[in-house]
């Protein structure tokens, strides 16, 4: 959809620039190690909290830590089909009317709602958890995935690396809640709890560090945009 919108509104040369971010893997080695690292750094540092608070260690998932790396890079880019939507598309659109940070917020959130039927099919491992508690912690990664894009200037492959990274490291101690009933309740899990907080925690530090006014538009991006217009073949 945000592909052909962009078609429709912008053009050929704007699509172009649009998908050539995903392709934009020219950024410093410090985004590609808080991309695949950022999310297991918050697992671990509740899984560590929790063990000083309560006495004992949460449960933590059985996956080896190489099948995570394995499925991270096998599935970073099916995560395009979100990204180009969400954050290549959408983003840049809001943070124009209301600011960057405001927009990754009020992006979170519709990004959490789509995700909402899931809460109600069976094989889906968000079956009748607390989407009140997910809808937060997915506003405050939408924060992290609004630092991450802006500081690379509009890198979507950034982005769907650490959405992938997400997906595949969230069970290194897990916050599902077994037996788990009604979807619009706050969950007793202390694991959920300490999630959300460290996800915050980050989130208000990028939060204070984006710029008021910050546009998406990067001088990399709209060199992109000008070269394809410039390669675009012209007509008389």
């Amino acid at each position: 959809m945000a592909i052909a919108l962009t078609e429709r509104a912008q053009g050929r040369a704007a699509t172009r620039a649009l998908l050539r971010q995903v392709f934009r893997w020219r950024v410093g080695a410090r985004w590609y190690v808080f991309a695949v690292a950022y999310f297991p750094a918050i697992k671990l540092s509740v899984a560590l909290v929790h063990r000083v608070v309560t006495g004992t260690w949460p449960r933590f998932g059985r996956e080896p830590w190489y099948l995570m790396a394995a499925a991270i890079l096998a599935s970073t880019w099916v995560q395009a089909g979100e990204e180009i939507g969400w954050r290549g598309y959408a983003l840049p659109r809001l943070s124009k009317r209301c600011g960057l940070a405001a927009a990754s917020v009020i992006l979170g959130m519709i990004w959490a709602v789509w995700h909402l039927p899931l809460f109600f099919v069976p094989e889906s491992d968000t079956f009748r958890q607390s989407f009140p508690l997910y809808l937060m912690q997915v506003a405050a990664l939408s924060v992290a995935a609004a630092w991450l894009y802006w500081r690379t200037e509009g890198s979507l492959l950034l982005v769907m690396l650490l959405h992938a990274a997400i997906n595949n490291t969230k069970d290194i101690v897990p916050s599902a809640l077994p037996g788990a009933t009604n979807v619009f309740a706050l969950s007793p899990s202390l694991v959920s709890w300490l999630t959300l907080a460290f996800l915050w925690v980050t989130a208000a530090y990028f939060l204070v560090r984006m710029p008021r006014t910050a546009t998406l538009q990067s001088s990399k991006m709209t060199d992109d945009l000008r070269a394809e217009v410039r390669s675009a073949p012209t007509t008389s």
